[in-house]
């Protein structure tokens, strides 16, 4: 049995004192290159939870909406599985950087044996990851990185490249490989969004030389502010005939204002929905796709990743961590774990997903 870490109540006070700055960087995408053993263990002593079983925290940008709920199934469904977690699960109501942290801070102060962050700001957040490992805890995010901080891995859902280019893809061959279009992003500091962006923006002009990207707007967590600033998009730009919804809360923001503005089939759009969300809109047409990922997997590969750390056991260039997960590739030098490739939601395959 491999030791397991758990905080000294002494150290975690003496933690909290402290909050060093921090600088962005951008994370890299690169394939894996070989094993890498899990950071050392602290000199804190070594217990778990009941019957031995690892706390494994994940604090999400926000709790309640749909897709971080199907995370918190895909971690339950992982503690059920593989018998050694205690997953615990807990989030802000709003996408607020600052209730967040408070949270976070909780968990150090519970003496969690790994805390999991999606970040709402990566650079905020990277002093506090950096108090829960000088307390010994194992520490790591998944879904948006916090690439600055100390975080012993990032759990990615897919590469930025492949959303980028796939959400590029998806909405140029609708709009017939030209034409204006805008994006409609949520958290404007989210370092996966921004990620995203980046490609688009790039692969646009590369790939598709009569296109162009017009505007790019936040609307935070807020599907109503989504679908508002959407048709604002669309009464200022006329000749706009794309819109791409960059959350799990804007892309069925922006297929609603297409809906709401009568203009189905004039101006196309495609997002990155929960399927069951976006149902209705790839059915009437709304939406083109979906560009997304298995959430619950990627929940589950979250708390196995959070297990792996908090017990100290290395992972391997290649993982099998069930028989849904058989061969999940982690790049040492990036410290990324990937889920996997992206995938195209639409009207034919939406319902073989029930979140």
């Amino acid at each position: 049995m491999t030791p397991i870490r758990k905080t000294s109540a002494i150290l975690a006070v003496v933690a909290l004192g402290v909050l060093p700055a921090a600088a962005c960087t951008k994370k890299s995408d690169a394939p894996a290159t070989g094993d890498a053993p899990a950071a050392s263990a602290p000199a804190a002593a070594t217990s778990g939870g009941p019957g031995g079983k690892v706390k494994v925290a994940f604090v999400p940008k926000l709790q309640g909406i749909p897709y971080f709920e199907a995370m918190n199934a895909g971690g339950k469904k992982a503690a059920q599985e593989l018998g050694n977690i205690e997953w615990l699960y807990q989030g802000p109501t709003q996408a607020d950087a600052a209730a967040q942290a408070d949270i976070v801070r909780s968990f150090i102060q519970q003496q969690v044996n790994a805390i999991i962050v999606a970040p709402n700001d990566p650079d905020s957040m990277a002093p506090l990851l950096k108090q829960a490992k000088d307390a010994g805890i194992a520490v790591a995010t998944s879904d948006t990185d916090a690439p600055s901080s100390v975080r012993e891995v990032f759990v990615n859902q897919a590469t930025s490249e492949g959303i980028g280019e796939a959400l590029t893809d998806s909405l140029l061959k609708a709009m017939g490989g030209k034409g204006n279009y805008a994006i409609v992003s949520c958290g404007q500091t989210a370092e996966n969004l921004n990620s995203w962006i980046k490609v688009q923006r790039d692969y646009t002009a590369k790939k598709y030389p009569d296109a162009k990207i017009v505007d790019v707007v936040y609307a935070g967590e807020d599907q109503a502010k989504a679908t508002q600033m959407a048709t604002d998009l669309m009464n200022a730009h006329p000749d706009l005939t794309g819109l791409v919804g960059e959350c799990t809360s804007s892309a069925p923001g922006v297929a609603q204002a297409v809906k709401d503005a009568g203009k189905i089939g004039k101006v196309f759009t495609v997002g990155l929905g929960t399927p069951q969300a976006m149902k209705p809109y790839l059915t009437d047409g709304s939406s083109t796709a979906s560009i997304l990922w298995d959430v619950e997997n990627l929940g589950y590969l979250t708390a196995w990743a959070g297990a792996q750390l908090a017990e100290n056991k290395p992972l391997a260039a290649d993982n099998k961590v069930n028989d849904k997960l058989p061969d999940v590739k982690f790049d040492a030098a990036t410290k990324m774990l990937l889920l996997g490739p992206a995938l195209e939601i639409t009207k034919a395959n939406v319902d073989n997903y029930n979140y």
